[in-house]
């Protein structure tokens, strides 16, 4: 048909349009919003390319080997920038602050809870570490008591029930240490941020993992060690709670 243009014609025109720059392309624009290079190509396509070369892969390969005015990302350039950008939005999430179970919670009433609340943040961050010593009833009325790793917990464990009231922290036998009076049974482990010291004449000792600091929770004592406090919290919900507080410093 003489009054169709040829393919080859087509195809100069294209190119042609694509030297002077048809359209409004932003090159240098994210990379993030494109899942593959070849989309990214294809973004780089006017209609009238489209139009000319009839041809999606050819117009591709022309964007490609740079018939183009501006930047045009190689393979490699692209795939360099995306992992780029990709990480630097993992990073963002990540260093979105989360969302405290305690928030908006009403302990008017619990000083534990209010205690636990105050510490989540901080422990939660690992700017401080926390052993909860608890002694209660469990649900069969035996009496347990343990101390509890509240970093290692709250990594765990969702505390939003906790902080509800719909459940009661009580030690288990993963815990640091558990012990129930009534079946005499006994267990201890570490965690991620203690390590368990037993001592003859001392007692029960736990080294803090991250600066090798010694907590010793034995109440006769009259401190529990280098930048470690201990905290009788005085409350109904519980026979007895005593919380060691440790302030965190890496070794140097």
């Amino acid at each position: 048909d003489a009054g169709r243009p040829s393919r080859v014609t087509s195809r100069t025109r294209a190119a042609a349009a694509m030297e002077e720059g048809y359209g409004s392309h932003q090159y240098e624009d994210s990379v993030e919003r494109f899942t593959s290079y070849e989309d990214y190509l294809d973004s780089q396509i006017t209609h009238q390319d489209r139009f000319y070369l009839e041809d999606e892969e050819l117009a591709r390969q022309l964007v490609e080997i740079g018939c183009r005015k501006g930047e045009v990302l190689s393979r490699e350039e692209f795939t360099a920038r995306w992992e780029a950008a990709e990480n630097a939005k993992k990073a963002r999430l990540q260093n979105i602050p989360k969302e405290l179970a305690s928030a908006e919670k009403d302990l008017t009433d619990f000083p534990f809870l209010r205690q636990l609340a105050f510490r989540e943040g901080l422990v939660g961050t690992g700017k401080l570490s926390t052993i909860i010593f608890i002694r209660d009833k469990n649900s069969k009325g035996q009496e347990i008591s343990g101390y509890i790793d509240y970093g290692h917990r709250l990594k765990t464990e969702n505390f939003e029930p906790y902080f509800d009231k719909k459940k009661r922290l009580l030690p288990r036998p993963s815990d640091l240490s558990f012990y129930n009076w009534d079946t005499q049974r006994s267990t201890s482990n570490e965690s991620p941020n203690f390590q368990i010291m037993p001592d003859h004449e001392q007692g029960l000792l736990f080294k803090n993992k991250r600066d090798r600091k010694v907590i010793n929770v034995d109440p006769r004592v009259e401190s529990p060690g280098d930048n470690s406090k201990r905290h009788e919290i005085k409350t109904n919900e519980y026979i007895q709670v005593v919380i060691f507080d440790h302030m965190t410093r890496k070794k140097s």
